[in-house]
């Protein structure tokens, strides 16, 4: 059957595990799927921009964020904020608290720490890898749905198994995932020029 909808998802999810009768559980199946996603997906349509006002030392990210590839300034030119890890960036802290143009940034949980803190409003733009879009019955499919269905589906079944405790299938499921993943990981980079077997972007969290 064809899974391209959050109904279809679920439907072939039961049909996958013989039961009729976990109707209510499957969609917790499928946002913990999700949450595992997100974790160890990274793929280039996962990767959007957003507008950012830095006018405080601290800004909130965008809500769908999930790990930061770069932030720039729109000066002119255009200024390239240089991550730091937290200790790095109190260290500067640490020698002046002047007000500047921020040069440097860090995240505190959800949040831009921007040092120098700034002197004035700017405008900013965050790149970013962005949570996989959650299925509901209002959202009923998301990119990764439509482009590899079948990861979606061993990431639910891998899912049911705590459930359904000790289900003799996880093995195979969980082959099949650790396949396709690398499959889809090696077709990005493909789209994307890259040689290399396999790459995972270092997180600036």
């Amino acid at each position: 059957m064809a899974i391209g909808t959050y109904s279809e998802l679920q439907s072939a999810v039961a049909d996958w595990l013989n039961r009729d009768d976990l109707t209510t559980v499957i969609p917790n199946f499928i946002e913990l799927a999700e949450a595992e996603l997100t974790r160890n997906l990274r793929h280039r349509k996962m990767i959007t921009r957003a507008s950012l006002t830095i006018s405080a030392e601290y800004t909130a990210t965008p809500s769908d964020w999930f790990q930061t590839q770069s932030l720039i300034l729109e000066t002119d030119p255009v200024t390239q904020l240089e991550y730091l890890t937290s200790e790095a960036l109190n260290a500067k802290r640490a020698n002046s608290v002047a007000a500047g143009k921020p040069l440097f940034f860090t995240m505190i949980g959800t949040e831009i720490q921007a040092y120098p803190s700034p002197d004035a409003s700017y405008t900013g733009e965050i790149v970013y890898f962005a949570e996989i879009p959650a299925l509901t019955d209002s959202n009923t499919t998301n990119w990764l749905l439509t482009l590899a269905p079948d990861i979606y589906l061993y990431a639910t079944l891998i899912q049911s198994a705590p459930y359904l405790q000790d289900d003799a299938r996880l093995q195979t499921w969980a082959s099949l995932y650790q396949k396709k993943m690398l499959d889809i990981d090696i077709s990005n980079e493909r789209a994307q020029g890259q040689t290399s077997a396999r790459m995972r972007t270092t997180p600036l969290e």
